[in-house]
This record gives structure tokens, sequence and C-alpha cells, in this order.
């Protein structure tokens, strides 16, 4: 990520608090599906914001990796799953995603919300464990005006074709896809 990229996110960030423990949500696009989430097992967040969908998932059971550009949000992102009694199932670090994922073991859930680059794709689907699931939401043109970061019609479904679609939508600006991996 560039470095005035990186400024923008830091001011972005430094200006809020950190959120509220009733904030810690699954993000409302994929709350129709909660049951498809496990209850146990590892997760990865990619840009993970201040944490909210982090500290759901370790609620619900499963130890979770939070990844962000922002150290500012990754400090308020261990905060908030410090006040929700989950500290010891997050971990969170500063990462840039456009070095690629780091490495790190299998996980059951990679939750991506709102965040979308081409390249980590493939990555993205390796690191799932057999029977992983991918919730994955960006910003689209369908339903809104053309921008640097929206995803064309049928862009998730057709990068991530090798998993198994359980669920997708596009419109209002957005598109998402829940989709699991064969299990072997």
């Amino acid at each position: 990520m560039s470095e005035q990229d990186r400024i923008r996110w830091e001011e972005r960030y430094r200006n809020r608090t950190t959120p509220d423990v009733s904030a810690a949500e699954i993000p409302a696009v994929f709350a129709p599906f909660e049951a498809e989430f496990p209850t146990r097992g590892r997760a990865l967040d990619l840009a993970c914001g201040p944490g909210a969908a982090s500290v759901w998932l370790a609620r619900r059971g499963l130890d979770v990796w939070g990844l962000d550009i922002s150290a500012t949000v990754i400090e308020q992102a261990r905060e908030l799953a410090a006040q929700a009694g989950v500290g010891e199932r997050c971990r969170f670090d500063v990462v840039d995603l456009d070095d690629g994922l780091p490495a790190g073991p299998p996980v059951d859930v990679v939750v991506c919300y709102r965040f979308r680059d081409s390249r980590l794709d493939q990555s993205i689907a390796e690191r799932l464990a057999p029977g992983g699931l991918l919730a994955i939401s960006a910003l689209s043109v369908v339903g809104a005006g053309a921008g640097r970061f929206r995803v064309q019609p049928g862009e998730l479904t057709a990068a991530f074709a090798q998993l198994e679609a359980i669920a997708a939508g596009e419109g209002d600006g957005e598109a998402w896809l829940l989709a699991r991996k064969p299990a072997r």
C-alpha cells in the first residue's frame, strides 16, 4: 500500500473511538447465514477494521487473527476484544495486504468485509481448510457508480468458482459471496 493510502487510513481511524461491545457482530449482509459459521476452529479476518467481526467470531468459539493496515484501528480491535472478554482468542496485527497474506495455518473461516484485492484470491482459497467458509463482500458497480475499488457484476463468484457457493448477492453498491471449500 502506498504511504499516502496508509496515512489516509490512519487519519480515518484516529478520529474514531473504540466501538462499544454491542457493535461486535457479524456484518449485516451475512447475518441471515449465521448458522453457516462454525463455532470452533480458526478464523482469519482480512482488513478487520475495529474488529467487530473478529470479536463476534471469537465469541462463537473461534481463535481469530485480524489483519489491517492501520495501527490505530488494530489497537481499537484489541481494546474491543478485551472489553468483550475474548482478548485471549483474538490476535490483531498490522499487515499490508499488498504484500500478500502472511504465512499461517489453514483456517475454518475467512472474513473479508468490504475489502477487495484480486491478487489475494488464490491465497485466500488456499488458506481455507477443507470445508472452510469464505465470507467476502466488496463495493460493487451494481446499483452504484463506477469506482476505483468497485467490483464488476459476477466478479466474486467467478474469482472463487473453485468454492461451493452457499449464497451470493449484488446490489445497492455491494457484492457479496458466502462459499465453502469442498471437503477433500
